[in-house]
Order: structure tokens, then sequence, then C-alpha cells
């Protein structure tokens, strides 16, 4: 069987068919991602035992007659944010090492009892710090299209291993474009759902009020599979939403005719190169589908930047005190007293993006700031989401790029913060304004890199956001 051109259904297929076990698959695919990992470190650690015990179950209840459910058998990587009950789960830190979970974030569990397969967890940056995932501890992700470049951050291990073939599909985390900018990176489809949509139980804090769970695959419609496997109200989750989870795959018809996509000038306007080529043929495209694109205005955009990096650092400084060697991160040996304890464990457990992100949350957290940065970046938050609110008046879809720029080279930006904070320019609005996104692959530039298109919806509008998609996928 080749691994690396499965999809569910073909998976779905093989197994119902007995053209090969679920255990079967199981062990090829552990044996084709150890093979692959040492060209890339996407994975950080493979999970044979649990993979092998779960594709028994499937296995099991094949043999019984019963459904074994929509990921039967499907290989699956998770991103190393998202805790595993048994397996050490370690956010791409020094600090968590050695720390096993108790129990399984709500997606794992939903993952598990649809009948996937997790083969192991995928490298990041640390704590999904990042835009490049350059900042792990456990070394850089290569880029499978082009291993001198980055595959974008911070969900990069999880993109690369669908990218690879070593996955079917994979979950990863997205603050501020965590999966996007890795999906158009390494061709292909990451999805952000709705702030809400998808529980965030077991998902490690990094900024409580952006972070997302989503998906990676190399089509549309398997994103869409797995979407509607993780989503759902969670009662362990306050900020989950009780909406009602559509049948995606069902709505996936290739007919968007009529649909009015929004064109933002704010995205086009420093957008330059093959990058803006390839988004405006995939437009042209969408209108040769039926669909109607009009020029609109999201004048908060330049504000972004400033804006997000003021509430996610700020989240991010109250979230990661926990880990300050008292309880499950590691602790500084030659500490002597406890706030040394404090100070050494933390100044040896953090990298420099976290450092730098802590310092700074702090700083803008702080008596006499809070009101100047903080306070101000909530209202601009405000703002931005407004912008969207009066575009959906008068669009069903913003259409836009994902990055100014295909993947870059290893160690191109890591010199330059302010330069790799940039390259989220154009997926921070969705997260601020927490609605769903996402990054379909539209086409490769004369270097063979790929780029992706972003497609934004309403509030739990997954459905148009998908269907305009798989429509697009369609035609390549």
């Amino acid at each position: 069987m080749d691994i690396a051109t499965l999809t569910i259904d073909r998976v779905r297929a093989g197994l119902l068919a007995r053209e090969f076990s679920a255990a079967e698959l199981a062990g090829e695919a552990l044996r084709f991602a150890a093979a692959e990992n040492p060209r890339t470190n996407a994975y950080l650690r493979l999970c044979e035992e649990r993979a092998l015990d779960q594709a028994r179950r499937v296995d099991q209840a094949l043999a019984r007659g019963e459904d074994p459910g929509p990921l039967a058998g499907v290989p699956v990587a998770v991103k190393d944010v998202i805790v595993t009950r048994g397996v050490t789960t370690t956010c791409a830190s020094r600090l968590l090492e050695n720390y096993v979970p108790p129990y399984d974030a709500t997606a794992i569990v939903k993952l598990e009892a649809a009948g996937g397969v997790i083969l192991g967890k995928t490298n990041c940056d640390e704590f999904a710090m990042g835009s490049s995932n350059e900042n792990s501890a456990y070394g850089v992700v290569r880029n499978p299209v082009a291993p001198d470049r980055v595959p974008g951050g911070s969900s990069g291990g999880s993109a690369a291993v669908v990218a690879q073939g070593t996955a079917v599909v994979s979950l990863g985390s997205d603050t501020g474009g965590s999966v996007r900018q890795p999906a158009s990176f390494c061709g292909v489809v990451g999805i952000t759902p709705t702030y809400g949509r998808v529980s965030r139980y077991g998902l490690t804090a990094y900024a409580s009020s952006l972070d997302h769970i989503g998906p990676f695959a190399r089509s549309v419609k398997d994103a869409a599979v797995l979407l509607g496997v993780i989503a759902g109200h969670d009662p362990h989750d306050a900020t989950s939403a009780a909406a009602p989870v559509p049948d995606y795959s069902a709505h996936l018809d290739g007919n968007v005719k009529g649909l009015k996509l929004g064109l933002p000038l704010e995205y086009l306007k420093h957008l330059t190169g093959e990058s803006r080529d390839l988004l405006l043929k995939a437009v042209d495209v969408l209108k040769r589908l039926g669909c109607e694109v009009r020029e609109i205005s999201l004048p908060a955009t330049d504000y972004a930047i400033a804006c997000y990096y003021i509430i996610a650092t700020a989240e991010a400084s109250s979230n990661l005190a926990r880990y300050d060697g008292v309880r499950y991160t590691m602790r500084a040996a030659s500490a002597a007293t406890l706030s040394g304890m404090y100070r050494e464990t933390r100044g040896e457990g953090f990298g420099a993006e976290c450092k730098r992100r802590i310092m700074l949350g702090t700083y803008v957290l702080s008596a006499g700031y809070y009101d100047a940065y903080y306070l101000k970046a909530q209202k601009v938050r405000t703002l931005i989401a407004r912008d969207f609110a009066n575009a959906f008046q008068q669009v069903d879809a913003v259409v836009a790029p994902v990055s100014p720029f295909p993947a870059f080279k290893l160690g191109e930006k890591m010199d330059d913060p302010l330069a790799m904070y940039l390259s989220d320019i154009y997926t921070i609005t969705g997260s601020l304004a927490g609605i769903p996104c996402m990054s379909v692959p539209c086409g490769r530039t004369g270097d063979g890199l790929p780029v992706g298109m972003q497609i934004l919806t309403r509030h739990f509008d997954e459905t148009t956001m998908l269907k305009l998609a798989d429509a697009y996928e369609r035609t390549n």
C-alpha cells in the first residue's frame, strides 16, 4: 500500500474490501514514518503501542460487523501541544521533556472514537510560539517540498507529515495563523475553525482567547471529515460553542455559482510577485465557477500586527507563569532558594522566542501600561471584528493571501523577529475576529514552492468556506 497517496475514503474502502487490516496499515504507516522522519524532523515521537492497540480495536469492530467510524484505520498525527494520555507531551520545550499527561484532550477522544489511529506527536515551535518551526528545543523542521526551507509555524510538523505523506491527516493548533501559514508553505489544506467550534480542552494554552485546534489534509474533503469529527460542544471547555455541527462533506458538491466574494484592498496593496499572481489567477478561476468578486475594505487591518502581538503576548505571559519548576516541569538542579529555582528553571527551560514574548506580555500588563497597550489593543480587536461583520453584509466569503511570500529559507528571518512577525500579517485578522478561515493550495512559484489561498467566512459558516475551497480544488 502506498501510504503517501491514501485518503480517508481509500482507507475505508480498503478496510471494508478486506484488502488490508487496520493493524497492517498502522504497522506499515509507522515503518514509513520512521524511515522518512530523518529528512524533516517532523515527528518528535511515534506512538507505536497506542497506534497498534487502536488499529486492533478497529479490526475487531469490523469483524463484529459494526461501523468502525468515519476515520476507521486512518493514520493521524497530532501536534505536541495537544495532550495525549500516557504519551509524552513536550510542547517542543525542555521544560516539559518528561511530562506524561494523565488525560486525553477532547479532540483526541473524539478522534479515536471515530476510529482514527494516532501515529505520533509532531514537532512545533516551543509552546506554539513562532512562524517557522525553528524555535523547537528538539531541532528545526524542514519543509518536505524544499528541505532548505521552513515548513511554516508553529504547526510546521503537522503540515510537513501530511505533505510528506507519512500521515493521511493531522491536527495542529492556530493562534494567529499557525495552521494556515504552514498549510500554504507545504502545499496542503489547513483549517482554522470558528473560535469555540472545536474544544480547547487539552490544548496547552498559549493565548486562550485566540487558540484553536484545526485539521490538516491533502484534500478539502478529508479536512472537512476530520473537522466534523472533532467539532462540537464540550462541557469541559467553557468557551466551547453549542452550535450544531453540519455534515460538512455532504455539502461539497462543486456548486458555488452566485456566491459573492470580497477581495480586501488592504491585503493586496503590499502583496507582490508570484504570490500575488497566483492568488489573482485563483480568483479568476472562482469567477469562472460563477462567483461574483468585488473589492472590499477592512480598514483596521493596518493595526492588526500590533494588536495581535500585544494581546497574544499578554495572555502568554499569564498562561506560561505556571511553568515554574514546582509541579510538572523540569527543575534547575543548581538552585539553592525558591526564588532561585523559579529564575533558573525558567531561564534554562524556555527558549529565546518564549522569553521574548513573556517579557513583552508582562510589560504590556504592568501598572501604567495596561491602559496604554492592552486595553487599546482590545478596542482595536473589536474594530477588526466589526470590519469583517460589515464585509459579510455585502459578501458571502472573503478571499485573501495567506502569506506575503512562499516558504523562506531556514535561518533567513531568525535574527529579525519583526520581519518574522510580519509573515502573519494576513492570517492574524481572522484569528482576532474569531471567524473560520482556511488555506487551500492555489499553485506553485517558478521555484516549485507552494502558495495558498485563504478563505474566510462568517462565524460558524465553515460550510460555505469548505464548499468554495472544494469547488476550487476540483478545477486543479
